[in-house]
């Protein structure tokens, strides 16, 4: 006697043929390592850039305006504000991605850096102590005092 009250979740958007089409353009451009993106969140600009095709997409999404750019063509549209947003959310999260990818790799850096310098401090400190025990043994051996 339970029911589930479908009206709560939220419907899945169905886009257009075209908004589908740009859609995969801009989520395949995302997948390519060698896609700039460079984002201005104050003026709501985001730009993907991929020099090896040639091809790059500003999205304004204060105005919800997606332009394509080719070497042959410029499109620029202005789109359902739904869609936008869904286009950004897949931009903002390949960007967060990245990044997490970069600070990953700076801090195993900096790790592994630390453990050089700890263990080269370990070594020296080792160095030092064995000499120190030689010049004590060198004074004992020659029969002098060894103040301590």
């Amino acid at each position: 006697m339970f029911f589930t009250f479908n009206f709560f979740r939220k419907k899945q958007r169905v886009y257009t043929k075209i908004e589908s089409h740009i859609f995969g353009i801009i989520t395949e451009l995302l997948k390519v390592g060698s896609t700039d993106i460079n984002v201005d969140e104050l003026g709501g600009k985001y730009y993907l850039s991929n020099e090896e095709q040639h091809f790059k997409v500003t999205i304004l999404s204060n105005d919800y305006v997606i332009r394509l750019t080719n070497t042959h063509d410029s499109v620029a549209e202005k789109y359902d504000k739904v869609f936008v947003e869904d286009v950004l959310r897949a931009v903002k999260e390949e960007k967060h991605r990245r990044m997490e990818v970069v600070y990953d790799s700076i801090t195993n850096s900096i790790e592994k850096m630390a453990e050089r310098l700890h263990n080269r401090l370990i070594e020296s400190n080792e160095q030092e102590s064995k000499s120190v025990r030689r010049l004590e043994t060198k004074d004992l051996e020659n029969g002098q005092k060894v103040n301590c």
